[in-house]
């Protein structure tokens, strides 16, 4: 055996050797942790807890970043219904008139933008819960029925079920003819813009309706007193801004 050789052998044997040291110290550290959370198993909620506020935190952060760099599209898309246009403060709603919390939200909603006709309510129609409400957003999308505005929306929101025969009913009922707003409807430019907010939706990491955003941050769900607490806290900031700059 040549010197190299022998000198190559004896690497090979330390290395196995700490090798066989390490898994060993390895072994008896990983018992020494089970041990201590067997003893302890309040640390696991406590490391879970952890977990889901840093992963809570990330998703906020992201969602904050989305908004910012989709923030024209997001509150002045020029293709949306818009309710008190001339607000300072922006709201955005993205909703689906099938969506069983979509309805309880509405007729708060609809308070809320009487009550503060300084907000801009920007509405996204989010459409994906059945065929009915797809084809209830197509036909919100349309001139005759954007001219209607809140009266159709409240209308459509409603109807308890959506379907053809209720939003035909809501239609007539806002003095807008069904045939002509369905004809309108087909238009290909209205799918379109049904797909621009999906993938908003999914930029700003909304899977669902309702959703509400202000400012920078997402609110989820039919909760009202949040979203409340979210409009008074963007009137706050803006009162602190010298020149008064619409967000």
């Amino acid at each position: 055996m040549t010197l190299t050789a022998l000198k190559s052998a004896a690497v090979l044997a330390a290395a196995l050797s700490l090798a066989g040291c390490q898994q060993q110290s390895d072994e008896a550290f990983g018992q020494r942790v089970r041990a201590y959370l067997l003893e302890h198993p309040e640390v696991l909620q406590e490391v879970s807890v952890a977990l889901q506020q840093k992963q809570q935190a990330e998703l906020a952060k992201a969602s904050s970043d989305a908004i910012e760099k989709h923030r024209a599209q997001l509150e002045r898309d020029p293709r949306d219904f818009v309710a008190n246009p001339d607000g300072k403060i922006t709201v955005v709603e993205f909703f689906d008139y099938n969506c069983a919390y979509c309805k309880i939200a509405a007729p708060e909603v609809v308070k809320l933008i009487q009550e503060n006709p300084d907000v801009r309510f920007v509405f996204k129609e989010f459409a994906f819960q059945t065929p009915d409400s797809i084809e209830a957003a197509h036909i919100a999308l349309t001139p005759q029925a954007k001219a209607k505005g809140l009266e159709l929306h409240r209308l459509l929101m409603a109807q308890k079920p959506l379907n053809q025969a209720a939003i035909d009913r809501s239609l007539r009922e806002a003095g807008v003819d069904p045939a002509a707003a369905r004809a309108a409807a087909k238009d290909p430019a209205i799918e379109r813009q049904l797909l621009d907010v999906r993938a908003l939706a999914q930029a700003l990491h909304i899977d669902g309706t309702p959703a509400f955003v202000v400012g920078d941050k997402v609110i989820p769900g039919a909760d009202i007193e949040a979203l409340r607490a979210a409009i008074a806290a963007a009137k706050a900031t803006d009162l602190k801004r010298p020149s008064g700059n619409p967000s």
